[in-house]
């Protein structure tokens, strides 16, 4: 499995849901920080984006699609001085595939929606995608928009087997979100994602992913990169934004996380999935990651 769909499968994709809204006036919604990744696509006119911790406002024009992924609380609205509603309260009383109309409507008119979690870990794998994934509208990203709009039409007229076409489309169209967002190397930043897109970096991610027991060696994956030890060891950091060898324990505890919260495997199977012969040393790598023993980690995620 590719890196990509290994980290959003980890994540486990428990809910969603997605509710159009037209909207006008000096209008404002106010959505406190919370789990989970929210999207928004502009389907005519625009609005503002204030996300806690960004330095300005973003600009949201028709055909744009936006995710955020960094748990901060943000507010929509067509103008600064717009006084906020609480987006919690108005959003619950329409039903899921319909649409909220806001002072009346008429300024702009698109599609929100949540995606929840339940992996053990959750807020750590977001913590790897970036805060604010924004994709502005070019013709050959209407798919996002299809997506969306058959979705939409999924929740609000339910079919025999709705469900499970509207689960699978929700996650179909976080991985084309995020695949559009990396293959934009006008928007590319440090972390796994962006490294994605590196030709001399994704193949070291690939290898790592797909045998994450293996004894690997920064030599052994500088031969994968196609370049010197040294300069290799530079460039993973430098697009990943960590040592490799941090980055490959990292992921291990994770893998390692989610085989524990599962049950049926001990700690003595798990440890050598993930490169550990020692019980010992996986233990002490689990905690320094995770923040607790393994014997902690199911504990607490058992049942």
């Amino acid at each position: 499995m590719d890196p990509l769909s290994e980290i959003l499968s980890l994540l486990r994709p428990n809910s969603y849901g997605f509710r159009g809204l037209d909207a006008g006036g000096d209008w404002a919604l106010n959505f406190p920080a919370d789990a989970g990744v929210r999207c928004y696509a502009i389907q005519s006119g625009g609005c503002w984006l204030t996300v806690e911790g960004e330095t300005a406002p973003v600009r949201l024009a028709d055909g744009d699609f936006v995710l955020l992924a960094g748990g901060r609380g943000y507010r929509l609205h067509g103008a600064a001085d717009g006084v906020p509603i609480d987006a919690f309260r108005f959003f619950p009383s329409v039903p899921a595939g319909e649409t909220a109309v806001l002072n009346g409507g008429g300024d702009v008119a698109g599609v929100g929606g949540y995606f929840g979690f339940e992996g053990p870990h959750a807020d750590l794998l977001l913590a790897l995608l970036p805060p604010v994934v924004h994709i502005r509208a070019e013709a050959e990203r209407a798919g996002l928009r299809g997506s969306i709009e058959r979705l939409m039409r999924e929740l609000r007229d339910p079919q025999p087997g709705g469900a499970l076409i509207a689960e699978h489309l929700a996650q179909a169209l976080l991985i084309e979100a995020l695949r559009l967002h990396l293959a934009d190397a006008a928007h590319r930043r440090v972390g796994w994602l962006f490294a994605l897109a590196d030709p001399r970096i994704r193949p070291v991610l690939d290898a790592l992913h797909a045998e994450p027991g293996r004894r690997w060696t920064l030599d052994a994956l500088a031969r994968l990169a196609g370049m010197s030890r040294s300069s290799f060891a530079l460039r993973f950091k430098d697009r990943v934004g960590e040592p490799v060898m941090d980055y490959l324990t990292r992921w291990r505890m994770m893998l390692a996380a989610d085989r524990l919260s599962r049950g049926g495997l001990s700690i003595a199977q798990v440890a050598p999935m993930v490169g550990y012969d020692s019980e010992s040393a996986f233990g002490a790598a689990f905690k320094r990651v995770m923040g607790r023993s393994p014997r902690r980690h199911v504990k607490a995620t058992a049942g």
